[in-house]
Order: C-alpha cells, then sequence, then structure tokens
C-alpha cells in the first residue's frame, strides 16, 4: 500500500485565517516545491538544506509572486509519515491556499486521502495503529478526560502493555509449536507451570483492559444524563441551570415539554450530555404521550438517571413521597445496572419538617436537596457527579480501552485465552490448544497493526480528516 507519488492537502482548518498550512509528503516533494520557492534573502536550494529548518521566500509561479511563506522542511526518516516532508506557511486567504495548492497538482502532485499522511506514517512504521487512530481521537477530543486518554494511547501506554503481552505469548507459542514438530517423541519444551501462569497474567489484564472501555467510551463520547421525573417538577429548569442559559421552555403548565431537549456541559473534565425529556404522567394527549414514550428511551440511552421530585407538591399535599418511591422502584426494576441519582426539588420553598420526612423516607438512597430556580445545591450536584464518573484509573494514569474496534479484539482475545486456559486445565494435546494461541496472537496483532488488511486500514483512515 506505500506509494511513491507525492501528495498534497490543506493541514489547517478551511477557511480565512491569520496563516494556513499547506502539507506535501513523498519523495519528492522537497524537489517539487524547490522548484517554485525563491529564498528572501540569498539563493537557496531546498535539496541541500538541512531537515527540520525553516527557509523564509516566496512561491512564485512563471514570475507571478502567489505569496510570501516560510517553507518548513523536514526529510526522511525524520519526519511525520517517515518521507521527505514540506510545510509551507502561507497568508490565511482562501484564494492563495488555492493557488499553492492548484500549482502544485499541476506539476505532478496529488490531492492527499481521508487520513494519508498518518496511514503512510503507519505504514513507514513511525506509529502502530492504535497510535495512528490515537491521532484522529485526539483532533476531536472536547474535554480535558479524552483529551489525557487520547493523547496516553498515541504516546504509545496501551501499545506497549499489548505488544508485551503478545512477546510472552508468542514465546510460548514458539514452544508449544516446536513439540508438535516432535510430537512422535511425547517431549515438551513449554513449561506447563509457567504456561499457566502466563495464561492467568494475561487474562488478569485483559480483563481488566476490557472493563476500562466502560470508562473510555464515555470519557471519550461523554456521559449521557436523563433527566427524568413527573411533569412540573423542575427538569428544565435544573437543565438551564446547569447550561447556565435558558435552554429550555419553563412554564408552570404541565407537559411543556413535549420532546427531548439535550445540550452537552463539560464539568471537571468530562462531557456531560444532558436529556430533558418529557413528565412521566397517565395522559390522553396523543402529542405529550408521544413524548413520554421518547423518555423511557432516553432512559435506555442513558448511562444516568437523574430522578428529580417536587418537595412543594409533596407539602401541599400534590403528591406524596411513596409516588415518587413507586416510581423510583420501577425505574430500578426495569434498568437495574442504570446508575441512579435521586433530587429532591425546590428545598427554598419547604420547612424542615418536609425535608426531614423526605430523608427519613430514602435513607438507603442518596439524595440531593437543591433548588433548581435558585441554583442552591448544583454545585453538590456536579460535584456528585464528577464523583460519578469514576475518573480513579484516569488519575493514576492507568490503561484506557475508548476505542470500539480495540475493545471488540481485546474481547476475542479474552475468549480464546479462556479457550487455552480450558485445555492447560484438561490436559488436552497442545496441537488443539495451540489453535486457541494462535487465534489470540491473531486478535492482539489486530489492535497493534501487526495483523491487518487494506478493507480495515481504508475504514480506519477514511474516517480522518484531510490533511491529517
Amino acid at each position: 500500500m506505500i506509494n511513491n507519488d507525492t501528495i498534497i492537502a490543506l493541514a489547517t482548518s478551511s477557511g480565512i485565517g491569520a496563516i494556513a498550512v499547506i502539507r506535501l509528503s513523498g519523495e519528492n516533494c522537497i524537489k517539487i516545491v524547490n522548484q517554485f520557492f525563491q529564498s528572501k534573502f540569498r539563493t537557496k536550494d531546498l535539496t541541500n538544506v538541512k531537515s527540520h529548518t525553516i527557509h523564509l521566500g516566496t512561491i512564485v509561479e512563471n514570475n507571478r509572486i502567489i505569496d510570501e511563506v516560510l517553507v518548513s522542511v523536514f526529510k526522511n526518516p525524520h519526519s511525520y509519515t517517515g518521507e521527505n516532508v514540506i510545510e509551507i506557511s502561507c497568508h490565511g486567504s482562501v484564494y492563495i491556499q488555492q493557488e499553492i495548492i492548484q500549482l502544485f497538482l499541476k506539476n505532478g502532485v496529488r490531492n492527499a486521502n481521508a487520513g494519508e499522511f498518518t496511514l503512510r506514517a503507519f505504514l513507514n512504521g513511525k506509529m502502530d495503529l492504535s497510535q495512528a487512530e490515537a491521532v484522529a481521537d485526539l483532533i476531536s477530543s472536547n474535554s480535558a478526560a479524552s483529551h489525557q486518554v487520547a493523547l496516553q494511547q498515541m504516546r504509545g501506554g496501551f501499545s506497549s502493555e499489548i505488544q508485551d503481552l503478545r512477546q510472552q505469548l508468542l514465546n510460548f507459542a514458539s514452544l508449544i509449536e516446536l513439540e508438535l514438530d516432535f510430537s512422535e517423541e511425547d517431549v515438551e519444551f513449554a513449561d506447563r507451570t509457567a504456561f499457566n501462569n502466563l495464561i492467568t497474567k494475561i487474562s488478569s489484564t485483559l480483563k481488566r483492559l476490557i472493563e476500562s472501555f466502560a470508562l473510555g467510551n464515555v470519557l471519550k463520547n461523554g456521559i449521557p444524563v436523563a433527566i427524568v421525573g413527573e411533569p412540573n417538577v423542575g427538569k428544565s429548569t435544573l437543565l438551564n441551570a446547569l447550561l447556565n442559559e435558558e435552554k429550555a421552555i419553563v412554564s408552570h403548565i404541565e407537559g411543556t415539554t413535549r420532546d427531548a431537549i439535550e445540550d452537552e456541559i463539560n464539568i471537571d473534565g468530562v462531557t456531560y450530555r444532558f436529556i430533558d425529556t418529557a413528565g412521566i404522567r397517565n395522559t390522553k394527549d396523543f402529542i405529550e404521550s408521544i413524548g413520554i414514550k421518547k423518555t423511557f428511551e432516553k432512559i435506555e440511552q442513558a448511562q444516568l438517571v437523574i430522578y428529580l421530585f417536587d418537595l412543594e407538591k409533596i407539602k401541599n399535599k400534590l403528591t406524596t413521597i411513596e409516588n415518587s418511591i413507586s416510581e423510583i422502584k420501577k425505574i430500578k426494576e426495569k434498568h437495574p445496572t442504570k446508575q441512579l441519582l435521586l433530587i429532591a426539588n425546590k428545598v427554598d420553598l419547604v420547612d424542615e419538617k418536609i425535608i426531614a420526612e423526605t430523608t427519613t423516607s430514602f435513607q438507603k438512597t442518596p439524595l440531593i436537596f437543591l433548588s433548581a430556580k435558585q441554583k442552591i445545591g448544583i454545585l453538590e450536584l456536579t460535584s456528585t457527579l464528577t464523583q460519578l464518573a469514576n475518573k480513579g484509573a484516569l488519575s493514576n494514569n492507568e490503561t484506557i480501552v475508548s476505542n470500539s474496534r480495540h475493545f471488540e479484539a481485546l474481547n476475542n482475545a479474552f475468549n480464546a485465552i479462556k479457550e487455552v486456559q480450558k485445555g492447560i486445565d484438561n490436559a488436552i494435546s497442545s496441537d488443539l490448544f495451540a489453535i486457541d494461541i494462535r487465534q489470540a496472537l491473531f486478535h492482539l496483532g489486530e489492535i497493534t497493526g501487526e495483523v491487518t488488511t487494506e478493507d480495515l486500514l481504508g475504514n480506519i483512515f477514511a474516517n480522518f480528516c484531510i490533511g491529517k
């Protein structure tokens, strides 16, 4: 798949800006750019300059100056792609950008495909496949947590752990294969006790990495949080208080929210996607019933469910604590694995007696008292959300899996290792569990790109932006 042609793309965002960076990569890119570059101070041949140097001059076509530029030169193999690379920093006019790109397209250069610079870096051994995928994650990171996860993976923390496991397994696999060559002599080259210990260690590591995906996925994509409860208990007001803007319409009329309203907010480095839903109640209104149906769909999709109830309604005997307990019980029974956070709203409108009765009723369940309208207790809520995010592994700099492709490969490798363990426990013939060892090696190799296909690479790099 390695191409020797020269590619070009705009490396900065499209549109007008102070400057733009145009990137070229390929064996002949320095020679091609040199034909149209005139140094500002003296005649200079870019093919003879040192790598990692910057040169001021102009890009000229047929004696017509297109722009004054800075040309950065990176010579192979010490470049991002492992090839000769040129980066032209020009003024950010869209016209100038296109004039320079078109100039080189007319002179033996072609437009880069999505992610082709990073693909070449992978094919030239500058990074493995999981590191290459982390480049895309780093570019799209929108919070401190997702940035840290992507940066750790790009720097090779995850790769080195996988490569170490694979190498240890490969060493034993070689001894097992050797036994198969001497099967008639009935000899064992692989120490079964040491091999069993290795399988136990690999199983434990794979299990830890697989379990980390639950955290990695939400840190990367954000934690969906559904705000649910009966009509007019303050769900929309709470959403507005969290976002610090009037996102949702607030009214004393019940059933105002008939469709889910969503928005994101970053709390302590983690992105949360809050979903304001229609109030849960029995209704004959057709449109409102559709909204309530969507509420239950959003509960299904959410990582965390906030159940909100109204203390003022309890005070005025418009509802009871038992009603809220009943609704909460239904949610727990239907979604036993969901994290559920209970919030008693309108604390500013009730006395200590109501607060005490509510606290007693929910002794075994964490409960937050707040006033969404007055923004009382919002800080306690955001602190609780941070605790529920469980960023301990991130704080301890542990390896966290955030890529669904890696998650699938780890699961497949773990299942293969479990079959190897069964083979050892049942003392079956080496040739039978050797198949499972090969499967485990294959799936671990898929993660780092030691085992890959053109289709896989095409799918991965098609999701990259042009110019990276």
